[in-house]
């Protein structure tokens, strides 16, 4: 299991997550994920962040789905990060039930300004806090 000093993440397992065969949908994976980065950067950047002009986008998601979770299950999202690039960094997640590994992921995000509409290197306050939160990928 990865350790930072960010708290993972819980989200609520919806009926609506749910699939015919009776576990979360594969689909669903990326909207906890996305939840799990809301959680993550709250942490790391505050509640006052400008996200218009010091934005993120997602260029690129991967997931391994290792045991299926269930409607009743209780899970959290743990994240780290992989890589720290100029420009993007690599966020990975690992979806827990207990101790039990139910999938793992990752995230290329980009440091991007929306309102410009171009990608800029990553500040040294994001290099400073993302750093303590590598591991080995």
């Amino acid at each position: 299991m990865m350790k930072s000093s960010i708290q993972p993440y819980a989200p609520e397992i919806r009926f609506r997550d749910i699939d015919a065969m009776g576990h979360v949908n594969n689909a669903v994976f990326l909207s906890y994920f996305e939840q799990a980065r809301i959680h993550f950067f709250r942490q790391l950047v505050g509640e006052r962040w400008d996200w218009r002009s010091k934005g993120i986008l997602v260029a690129r998601n991967e997931i391994n789905y290792r045991s299926p979770v269930q409607l009743h299950d209780v899970i959290a999202i743990h994240i780290g990060v992989s890589h720290i690039g100029n420009k993007s960094f690599t966020l990975t997640y690992q979806v827990l039930r207990g101790e039990e590994l139910c999938a793992d992921a990752l995230s290329v995000l980009v440091y991007f300004n929306h309102v410009e509409g171009i990608s800029m290197p990553l500040p040294d306050q994001w290099r400073e806090a993302l750093a303590p939160l590598q591991h080995p990928s």
